[in-house]
């Protein structure tokens, strides 16, 4: 592909295992059955942005596992963030949580992290528009370039080839080029607070006691839609039969009739049918967006 054949300031390489645009989302459209979507762990998006002089919910890429690689086709300030992990421009390390300068031509490459599983590349201006191999250009829908995998909004996940065009930047560079990664994100086991309900009553007492006492294990077929996860036994029920479908919140632990849990994530369903045992309080969120295939997972409970 020709480093000049599609207008933007950076061309993805490689998209690495699956890379999207992500943002903050499109809050408030749960009636049009469209949920939040948007970075699944929103701290590091917001970082990232920040020091590039960004909105903290301005479109940032997404990626799962590393793997990308975007050339600069004209100079570009970005910066890494979420896990740990290695950055390096022209093949020369560069750093992650810390800004970087992008001359025109040189490639930027962001490895799998060792732990975690989501790093987030933003760009000084913000992504504003993706144009596609294919002549397809995409821009906001409902407000959001998020890609939502679920409802299929957004642009689609990211291809070689593919041109990023970049707005004007919100603000001046802050004085600081760096942030500090969050040491205490990738302990194992991961531990995620939680709030009982508001369909704990479906199960059993000993349901509760296992849920809370013992290790989870997540699945591979985890995605950004939810964590599927897998543990001892199933969770027993105290009742039969489905409640009424109700809204859904990012951090659900939804359960299944095999009484293996799903917990939700950022493209989750705004409804769904099974019961709700338990919700990942907001703040433990982002560390529950990086779990990834294999890691341990205990759900601690005050009462």
């Amino acid at each position: 592909m020709s480093g000049t054949a599609l207008p933007g300031r950076l061309e993805v390489l490689d998209p690495g295992p699956m890379t999207t645009v992500q943002d903050g989302g499109r809050p408030g459209r749960g009636a049009l059955g469209v949920g939040l979507s948007g970075a699944a762990d929103r701290g590091a998006m917001a970082a990232a942005n920040r020091l590039v002089g960004n909105d903290e919910g301005a479109a940032v890429l997404e990626t799962t596992l590393g793997g990308l690689a975007v050339r600069a086709r004209r100079a570009a300030i970005v910066a890494v963030t979420g896990p740990v992990t290695t950055v390096d421009v022209d093949g020369s390390p560069a750093g992650s949580h810390c800004r970087v300068l992008l001359h025109a031509g040189q490639v930027l490459s962001v490895a799998a992290p060792p732990h975690g599983l989501r790093n987030y590349l933003a760009v000084r201006g913000a992504v504003v528009e993706i144009h596609g191999t294919d002549g397809a250009v995409h821009r906001a829908e409902l407000g959001s370039l998020a890609t939502d995998l679920l409802s299929g909004l957004g642009p689609p996940v990211l291809r070689a080839g593919d041109a990023l065009v970049t707005g004007r930047p919100a603000a001046a560079l802050p004085a600081t080029d760096l942030v500090p990664p969050d040491s205490a994100a990738h302990t194992a086991p991961v531990r995620l607070p939680i709030v009982w309900g508001p369909r704990d009553d479906w199960f059993t007492a000993g349901a509760r006691r296992l849920l809370a006492a013992r290790e989870w294990t997540v699945m591979p077929d985890t995605d950004r839609v939810g964590a599927r996860l897998h543990g001892p036994e199933g969770l027993r029920r105290a009742r039969r039969g489905e409640p009424a479908s109700e809204p859904m919140v990012t951090g659900a632990l939804q359960v299944p009739a095999d009484g293996l849990p799903v917990l939700f994530l950022a493209d989750h369903p705004v409804t769904g049918g099974y019961p709700v045992i338990a919700v990942v309080r907001r703040a433990a969120l982002d560390a529950a967006a990086q779990l990834r295939p294999g890691d341990r997972v205990v759900f601690t409970a005050a009462g």
